[in-house]
């Protein structure tokens, strides 16, 4: 991780080059969570599922010859992840979603190679940092009546509040992993870009077993570069 800062120091300390070039991007992003623990939740058997969410930020590129480059990146995600399990005993049936928004700073640095002068692929490492977590639980696909249906998730905030702090005191703030992807400049400075992120990082604080939670995530969007 420090030599990730120094690298993106380096990088940003060389901006006043004619090689520099700056950028703003924006746009999707699909989180999800790979767990060992997060399998049941209140006797309900859950599956893990991707999140949609977004993200928007900054970037320097330093430009070391025609081919190679490395880019630094400072971007606002929303990720995390999704839980949804079934319930049916014969009598009553419903569905729980369990939206789980982990917010992060992201800082990527890139290594890029220029196959031609609008398209170039790259890869790194990447550390993100967590500003907040957001626990949002609904019902669907349920015959309980609609009536009885606001009072059951008016009830949901107490369990939200407990798993939005249990999270917070049992999450890593720091997700650590690497990154692949590819960009293609279609109109002057526009371009589009797609990148996957692999957390590598056990983002569970502690753990008796051999438990492990991990985090990655899709990115697809567009910037522009001044």
């Amino acid at each position: 991780m420090k030599n990730l800062w120094i690298a993106a120091s380096l990088l940003f300390c060389t901006a006043a080059s004619a090689q520099t070039t700056y950028g703003l991007k924006a746009g999707y992003a699909s989180s999800s969570f790979a767990s060992d623990e997060m399998s049941e939740f209140e006797g309900i058997d859950m599956n893990l599922k991707s999140r949609s969410g977004y993200y928007v930020g900054g970037f320097v590129e330093h430009k070391l010859n025609e081919k190679f480059a490395l880019q630094a990146d400072v971007q606002y995600a929303s990720l995390g992840g999704k839980m949804t399990g079934g319930y049916d005993d014969g009598t009553l049936n419903f569905t729980l979603d369990t939206d789980i928004a982990v917010n992060q700073i992201l800082i990527p640095v890139s290594a890029k190679y220029y196959v031609t002068p609008s398209f170039s692929l790259s890869a790194g490492p990447f550390v993100g940092f967590r500003t907040s977590t957001k626990v949002e639980m609904s019902i669907k696909d349920t015959n309980i009546p609609a009536e009885f249906i606001s009072e059951i998730e008016g009830e949901f905030t107490a369990l939200e509040n407990e798993m939005e702090k249990s999270l917070e005191e049992n999450m890593k703030s720091t997700n650590f992993g690497v990154h692949v992807g590819g960009q293609y400049t279609f109109y002057k400075g526009l371009f589009a870009e797609a990148r996957y992120n692999i957390g590598l990082s056990n983002l569970e604080e502690s753990s008796a077993s051999d438990s492990k939670t991990t985090m990655s995530y899709l990115q697809i969007g567009l910037g522009y570069t001044f």
